[in-house]
Order: C-alpha cells, then sequence, then structure tokens
C-alpha cells in the first residue's frame, strides 16, 4: 500500500514509523529482526530502510601500485524490504541514492523493487562519500535528487533508459523527498532550497520526510510554508532522540541543525549518559506531543538500529 494510502485511511490519527539501518558487513538479518520484533507493538504501517554506498580504501603493494579495496558496504536494501515484507506484512520504503550507483543500476534496482511488489520509495541525493569534501556524482549517475526522481517518474510513466528494453511496463511507485525545516546546508538560503522542494513536488513527489530537528516551531513554519505556497502533499517529521552528550557536537556538525539552548544547557549539565537519555526522552515525547496535536500525519523515527530509546517514547504516545 502507498504511504499516502497509509495517511488516508488513518483518518486524521498520527501514525508510527521508524527507519532502520541494514546490518553492518558480515552481520546476518537477525539484527534487523531483532529490532523489528521491538518496534511492531507499534503497529508501524511502514518501515523505512536506508540505503549505503561502498566506502573504499586504497591498499599499497610492494610494487607501488594501489589496489581500491572496499572496506564497508552494508547488505543490500532491496533483500532487506522484500524480508521484512514477508515476516511482518509491513509495507518497506527502501532508500534509494544518487552517490555509488549508475542509471542502469538504479533503473536494475527499481525493476526488482516493482517485482517484488514494493510500492514507495525515498529518492535522496545521499552524502558525500567519505573523505570528499564535497558529493561528486558517480560515472554514468545522477547528480541530484531531482535527476534520480525523474527517472523514477519516467518509469511510472512506461519510459525506459533504453528503446530496446523488453518490457515497457508501466511501475506505480509512490515517490517521496527529503525536506529540511533548517534548509539544506548547500542551499545558499532557505527560500532557494525551498523551490527545488517544490519542484520535486511539481515533478511528482507524493510525499515528504523531513531532516531530524529539534525544535517543532521550526517543522510547523515550514509546513505553513509549504502550504501558503501550493505544496499539499503529506509532511512526516523525521526524529531522534538525544542519547549522549557527544551528539550536542555530532549532530549538528553530520546533519547541520541547530539544538535549541534549553535542551543543550539541560545536556550540557547531566552526569552521565542516562540523564542525557532522561533529558533527551522528554524532550522528544513533548515534541511528539505537539506535533501530534499540530496534525503530524505520520511520527518517523531515527532508529539507527536501536530501539530501545525510541520504543521508550512511543510508549508514552501509543
Amino acid at each position: 500500500m502507498k504511504i499516502t494510502e497509509h495517511i488516508k485511511n488513518a483518518k486524521g490519527k498520527t501514525l508510527f514509523s521508524f527507519e532502520l539501518l541494514p546490518p553492518a558487513k558480515g552481520q546476518g538479518i537477525q539484527s534487523i529482526f531483532q529490532t523489528m520484533d521491538e518496534l511492531m507493538e507499534f503497529k508501524p504501517p511502514f518501515i523505512d530502510v536506508t540505503y549505503h554506498r561502498e566506502d573504499y580504501l586504497y591498499k599499497e603493494h610492494g610494487n607501488g601500485l594501489l589496489e581500491r579495496v572496499s572496506y564497508r558496504k552494508r547488505p543490500g536494501t532491496v533483500a532487506i524490504c522484500a524480508a521484512i515484507i514477508n515476516k511482518y506484512k509491513v509495507d518497506a520504503v527502501p532508500h534509494l541514492i544518487c552517490g555509488g550507483f549508475t542509471k542502469e543500476e538504479t533503473e536494475n534496482a527499481l525493476i526488482d523493487l516493482n517485482f517484488l511488489g514494493i510500492d514507495n520509495v525515498l529518492a535522496l541525493r545521499g552524502d558525500a562519500q567519505r573523505g570528499e569534501p564535497n558529493f561528486i556524482p558517480t560515472p554514468g549517475g545522477h547528480a541530484y535528487a531531482t535527476d534520480l526522481l525523474q527517472q523514477v517518474v519516467d518509469m511510472n510513466n512506461g519510459k525506459y533508459l533504453h528503446e530496446d528494453v523488453e518490457s515497457s511496463e508501466k511501475t506505480d511507485f509512490c515517490v517521496g523527498v527529503a525536506g529540511y525545516p533548517e534548509k539544506h546546508f548547500e542551499s545558499p538560503n532557505f527560500n532557494t532550497d525551498f523551490k527545488w522542494l517544490k519542484k520535486k513536488v511539481e515533478m511528482g513527489a507524493e510525499f515528504i520526510v523531513t531532516q531530524m530537528f529539534f525544535n517543532v516551531d521550526k517543522y510547523k513554519e515550514f509546513v505553513v510554508k509549504c502550504r501558503d505556497n501550493g505544496i499539499h502533499v503529506p509532511i512526516i517529521p523525521g526524529l531522534k532522540p538525544l542519547t549522549s552528550k557527544k551528539q550536542l557536537i555530532t549532530l549538528p556538525r553530520v546533519f547541520h541543525l541547530d539544538i535549541p539552548e534549553e535542551l543543550s544547557d539541560a545536556v550540557d549539565s547531566c552526569k552521565n549518559n542516562a540523564d542525557v537519555r532522561a533529558v533527551g526522552q522528554e524532550w522528544l515525547v513533548q515534541q511528539c506531543k505537539e506535533l501530534i496535536d499540530f496534525g503530524a500525519p505520520v511520527l518517523h523515527f531515527y532508529t539507527m538500529s536501536n530501539p530501545g530509546p525510541t520504543k521508550k517514547i512511543v510508549e508514552q504516545l501509543a
């Protein structure tokens, strides 16, 4: 079922959904199942599964030659989504990214997803490769999320990369895109970033999932601006609890977001991570209550495949 249909069927009730990371290289599917087992009591209508590009290092040999070695790779998102659907009978939403994939590889992934009956995808540019200061497109791949979105829309219209494709069957993916209540860090200003978001919706994006935030007013302002400018698709807030003092530095650096002074001061005064988790939990529970009152269609939790903190929060809301 499409995300938009889940939201429509909820008839105004706020749903819960969760994002999982594929297990690290060498780990089995059981780690995914263990996480899912803890979250299924909240009846999520869908589960997001992230996509990760390979990272490489260069190994120098005695003859002076360098060998590129893949050292960081996670198992296939497509297969994980199929396993989740088969075992738990909930919809899985695979992330599609530009970095690390050619257009042909993306088309093949979409063909597989369509074959498996997966109805939704989240189209993202993805991050720069580890060690690179800027995003560099993969040769033969997409440079922007809009290009990736266009490829999915094209396949929904029966248009494939090559005219000699044997089947021109139309796919029917419900496509989501990312939204940034505090703007994308590479955009020169919020309005420019917003214009690109509007373009994605005009191209065919049917729902938006936001970057995590810790100030509900930022989400509310973002939604109001969307509605005032003709963007009427569901806008799903992305959420994550603070669980350590270190995140006061890492989250703003990695995700380019602001942490409200009241929250950062409370975390900074904690004596240990147990205290931080309590503060983070209390803050996010209040965020969620405000979002439910505001009419957020779904509360989407970035679990980082650690369901414990998220579960404690949702227990207070379900």
